[in-house]
């Protein structure tokens, strides 16, 4: 089973993501689409991205793993299929993230560094068997992606004194995204689909989120750091929060339909509700990661699911989002296409007039940015150029 809502909401929150992602290229852009500092109890438009895009992986989880047991795969092979997924998020995400405290110094250059790392996503996770290259082609094309890989690992040099080596940090956006998909989908693999076990481990993981911010968290966790994701609870929680709503909607549309949009809806009202009156207590920021923030942003995406759910697979009414589709079935090409953008604009000298990069001009423009990045995607989706893990 697929839903077409769950596409079009990934579809969106992708184009928000390259689109907020644009925001450091323009000068003038209002407080409130912009990230809150790490120190700030506030939330910025661009604070509710990322969070959403993490309770759309629990969404499509349980219909990923389901179809793959309807076509025949054991537990096993299911098992395998999530460590590979995961192992190839963190590693991407490892090298990303390093990418952003990258010297200028590093011998083979940073805009080239950069351009090389893209370059090697590419040629590693491109779907080679759907595009039109002869089979001869793909696996050496695979071999020059993880040789890019080793290039930029030996040529490495980061932070401000050049005299850094490659390290997790923050793991990165995907590596994030990994950590959540992986814990989570090996909870719902190994509990069966149960609803009642991943709604208790939703709850521990909120409970978790709010003890890593009280006199219970881990103060000096050495080389446990690197599993912070896991044990501060609040990224993952996002993920176990779109599960949770798959299996509400399997368990209630068919015995008790109209129950549906009610249950999502109050859960989403229930959680905005809920970040809102502890937000004396911890305070709202994503940086921080507390639990106001994951509170408030669960409950918008129970919101904003529950109001797809009901325009698009039940009502039909989604022709509106057909120019964005792209983003939401070849998403991280759509993800990673900046990436090969971006170093150009160094190496060509592109640049736009200030007057052109400010103000609503300039997020206009960032939005034009953001959409002709899907077009491209759509382009390169139907000459069979897809990014897959």
């Amino acid at each position: 089973m697929r839903l077409a809502s769950i596409d079009v909401f990934r579809a969106l929150t992708m184009v928000l993501m390259i689109w907020v992602n644009d925001f450091w290229s323009l000068s003038g852009v209002p407080k409130w689409l912009q990230h809150a500092s790490a120190t700030e109890d506030y939330l910025g438009f661009s604070d509710v991205i990322f969070p959403l895009f993490l309770f759309i992986v629990g969404l499509s989880l349980p219909l990923a793993i389901e179809n793959r047991r309807k076509k025949g795969n054991s537990t096993g092979e299911i098992a395998r299929h999530l460590f590979d997924r995961t192992i190839s998020l963190l590693f991407i995400g490892f090298f990303m993230v390093n990418s952003e405290t990258l010297h200028q110094s590093t011998t083979i250059g940073a805009t080239t560094w950069k351009l090389l790392m893209a370059l090697a996503i590419a040629l590693i996770w491109m779907d080679w068997n759907r595009s039109p290259l002869p089979v001869l082609w793909h696996k050496p094309l695979k071999v020059m992606g993880w040789l890019f890989f080793a290039l930029l690992a030996y040529s490495y040099r980061g932070g401000p004194e050049a005299d850094q080596w490659m390290e997790p940090q923050w793991w990165g956006i995907l590596g994030l995204i990994g950590w959540a998909y992986g814990l989570n989908g090996f909870v719902y693999l190994y509990s069966k689909g149960s609803l009642v076990i991943m709604v208790f481990f939703w709850i521990l993981l909120n409970g978790l989120s709010m003890a890593s911010h009280s006199r219970f968290a881990i103060s000096d966790p050495g080389f446990f750091q690197h599993f912070s994701t896991l044990y501060t609870g609040t990224i993952p929680a996002f993920t176990t929060a779109g599960i949770v709503a798959t299996l509400l909607l399997n368990a209630l549309k068919t015995k008790k339909p109209k129950f549906v949009y009610p249950t999502l809806m109050g859960l989403g009202l229930i959680n905005v509700m809920l970040g809102i009156l502890t937000r004396p207590i911890w305070g709202i920021s994503k940086i921080q990661a507390t639990f106001p923030w994951l509170a408030i942003c669960t409950g918008i995406g129970f919101l904003t699911f529950g109001f797809l759910l009901f325009l698009v697979d039940d009502k039909k009414k989604k022709s509106w989002a057909k120019w964005i589709e792209p983003a939401g079935t070849a998403t991280l090409t759509c993800y990673m296409l900046p990436y090969f953008i971006y170093p150009f604009y160094n190496i060509f000298g592109w640049k736009l007039p200030a007057a052109l990069n400010a103000g609503i001009i300039g997020l206009g423009l960032s939005m034009c940015f953001a959409l002709l990045v899907v077009t491209l995607t759509g382009v390169l989706e139907k000459k069979g150029f897809k990014l897959k893990l």
